[in-house]
């Protein structure tokens, strides 16, 4: 069984940053493309940005590009997602999870098979 877990969520400023962390286990983790998504109270997860599994190719959605940067280091099976900048509506839990073998970047949650507990990111104004 996969497990994905993320870390490095907590509470920060507005303008702040912080890095989130996403561990996967398994032997192929190299094989497979790796995402980010939201969810903020009373709303729907959203994607926010996904990595290919070689990490040459990376998408951002609209309200973080620029502000967010999201990079992988496959030797330590994990995905990094270091956010600038950031603004309260930031605030929401964070999601890493594993894609669906095989299938092209994905940037909807169908995409992916393997989620995590989550991390919670507050920012205060």
């Amino acid at each position: 069984q996969v497990q994905v877990v993320e870390s490095g969520g907590g509470l920060v400023q507005a303008g702040g940053s912080l890095r989130l962390s996403c561990a996967a286990s398994g032997r192929t983790f190299s094989s497979y493309h790796m995402g980010w998504f939201r969810q903020a109270p009373g709303k729907e997860r959203e994607f926010v940005s996904a990595i290919s599994w070689s990490g040459d190719i990376t998408r951002y959605a609209d309200s973080v590009k620029g502000r967010f940067t999201i990079s992988r280091d496959n030797a330590k099976n994990t995905v990094y997602l270091q956010m600038d900048r950031l603004k309260p509506e930031t605030t929401a839990v964070y999601y890493c999870a594993r894609a669906k073998y095989g299938v092209a970047l994905p940037t909807i949650d169908s995409g992916y098979e393997y989620w995590g507990q989550g991390t919670q990111v507050t920012v205060s104004s």
